[in-house]
């Protein structure tokens, strides 16, 4: 059964961190590029971050550079997302999902399987 399964959200205070995990069952997850996606409630759904099979390449959307951090562990086929200082904005429910394309895109429409997501609340 193939499946991407997030986990690590929460909530923390402005000024704070969380990693999030995405793991992979079913599939090598090395093989796909996979993306970091958000949704905040009245929003459409943006691309955040995305690393390339084989780590080739990676983007961040403009609001999380210098802040988020997108890495694998394939020994454990996991894909994470480790943010760092934190805003109220960065609320949203976090998604991630896989591509068969090579590069990486922002778009959710190149993406053709997805996680269940797991929700991130920034408050204090």
């Amino acid at each position: 059964q193939l499946q991407l399964v997030e986990s690590g959200g929460g909530l923390v205070q402005p000024g704070g961190s969380l990693t999030l995990s995405c793991v992979a069952s079913g599939f090598t997850l090395d093989y796909y590029t996979t993306g970091w996606f958000r949704q905040a409630p009245g929003k459409e759904r943006e691309g955040v971050s995305c690393i390339s099979s084989s780590n080739s390449g990676s983007y961040y959307v403009d609001s999380v550079k210098g802040r988020f951090i997108i890495s694998r562990d394939n020994a454990k086929n996991t894909v994470y997302l480790q943010m760092n200082s934190l805003k109220s904005e960065d609320t949203a429910v976090y998604y991630c999902a896989k591509t068969e394309n090579y590069y990486c895109s922002e778009h959710v429409f190149n993406y053709a399987y997805w996680g269940q997501g797991t929700q991130v609340t920034v408050s204090s």
